[in-house]
């Protein structure tokens, strides 16, 4: 009896690979005062060793056959492409002169006050259209990273603008993988399920797009843009990319449709060859992604060894162990999601993994189900939207070529959702959901 209560409670040693990789950047930082010095795929390398290890009583080749199960699971695969082809086409783009066109015809027609908050609202309609964040990144960051580049906006700066918005569609979307999730295992329509989380996060969404348009009052173009009639045909693939992410076309066909249209575009042109546009499409898929794509099989493998080792087991017996309110119910729910999305590093899986838990919770304290939905995807989306090592950042750190830490401290709208989720259980809002 004692032996099968303390299987259910789980293990919380398991967790130790996530704690080690917080530990190695806390203290790079102590020791340097610069996160970049701890790269995320030796904090990985690390913590995956530690993985492996921690795996008791089982033969080596055994504890390699789990982690590999989980490296390479049917999710970490599909983020992998889309990585790919997110790399190849922003390489490509780039080198036939697409992103530089687009940038132009950015900064020219618009008033550079209002670079930050309209790419804001532009990655808040397209997720919302797409349903993804992370294609929504995928097709917004390389201009976001052009546009730093002529302004004087930091790279991790605009990134954060683009990540922001692409959350709020992650978030909202009825097509979002998220919303589709949560309202089935909680059991309600998502009319009702976007009715309760607009009151939460929309009032924040509005209070970004006037911080934004406050902070970039200084915002000056470094060069003087100038925009002709042959850059017309260069910028194409880049309306086409969001014409189609706006008309909620899947991901890949999306990022398909860009790599053959800048690779047309730059064919017929008289500076852009086949051998420039293979050396692009390298460049972009092993040196601009190449890492990342690595952190992210390695995350998938130490995932699966955490849950083979009760780690998930023993967060879900911590987080529910001592509820006795509604309020606790739904802080309970709220730190559930948190948590298991911090370790699957996906909030689709998070939301899947942690529903039908919810859903009990829900039942047995009486909670709305349409705001425990609500606080699902609010929460999963608050730390998805944050993590260094989730598909979001690593995606606009690999098109950018930086750390994806160096972005996680401009994420102003995914901090600002999970506060006012926070609140939303706190205060018991909506009063007519709570």
């Amino acid at each position: 009896m004692d032996s099968q209560t303390n299987r259910n409670r789980g293990n919380g040693w398991a967790l130790l690979p996530f704690v080690l990789f917080l530990i190695l950047y806390a203290i790079t930082y102590a020791i340097t005062r610069d996160l970049r010095n701890m790269p995320v795929s030796v904090a990985f390398t690390i913590a995956t060793a530690v993985a492996i290890l921690s795996v008791r009583r089982t033969p080596f080749p055994e504890r390699l056959r789990i982690f590999s199960k989980g490296a390479g699971n049917e999710t970490i695969m599909l983020m992998v492409v889309i990585f790919i082809l997110a790399g190849a086409f922003s390489a490509i783009a780039g080198s036939m002169g697409a992103v530089d066109a687009t940038v132009n015809l950015i900064l020219y027609t618009m008033p550079p006050q209002a670079i930050m908050a309209g790419l804001f609202v532009a990655a808040c309609v397209i997720s919302m259209s797409m349903g993804t964040s992370s294609g929504t990144v995928a097709a917004l960051a390389p201009i976001a990273v052009g546009i730093s580049g002529q302004t004087d906006i930091a790279p991790a700066m605009i990134l954060g603008v683009v990540i922001g918005g692409s959350m709020f569609g992650d978030n909202l979307s009825f097509i979002s993988d998220t919303t589709i999730v949560v309202t089935k295992t909680q059991g309600c329509k998502m009319t009702d399920k976007f009715r309760v989380n607009s009151m939460i996060v929309i009032p924040m969404a509005i209070i970004m797009v006037m911080i934004y348009i406050f902070m970039g009052r200084d915002i000056t173009v470094t060069d003087k843009v100038a925009f002709d009639s042959a850059d017309w045909i260069k910028v194409i693939p880049y309306l086409v990319v969001l014409i189609t992410a706006l008309a909620g076309v899947d991901v890949i066909i999306v990022l398909l449709t860009g790599i053959v249209l800048s690779s047309f575009f730059g064919l017929i042109s008289p500076d852009f060859s086949i051998w420039d546009l293979t050396l692009s499409a390298r460049t972009g898929i092993v040196s601009d992604m190449g890492e990342l794509i690595i952190v992210t099989i390695m995350a998938g493998g130490v995932f699966e060894v955490i849950k083979y080792n009760k780690g998930i087991d023993w967060l879900i017996h911590i987080l529910t162990r001592k509820i006795s309110s509604k309020r606790g119910a739904e802080f309970s729910i709220a730190g559930l999601v948190m948590f298991t999305n911090f370790c699957t590093a996906n909030n689709t899986i998070a939301c899947i993994i942690t529903g039908p838990i919810a859903k009990d919770i829900s039942t047995r304290f009486e909670l709305d189900n349409r705001k425990t939905a609500s606080l699902m995807d609010t929460f999963s989306c608050f730390v998805q939207g944050m993590i260094p090592y989730g598909a979001q950042l690593l995606i606009a750190a690999g098109i950018a070529n930086i750390n994806p830490v160096e972005i996680v401290p401009r994420l102003y709208y995914p901090f600002l959702i999970g506060i006012a989720a926070t609140i939303a259980i706190a205060v018991r809002y909506p009063k007519r959901y709570s």
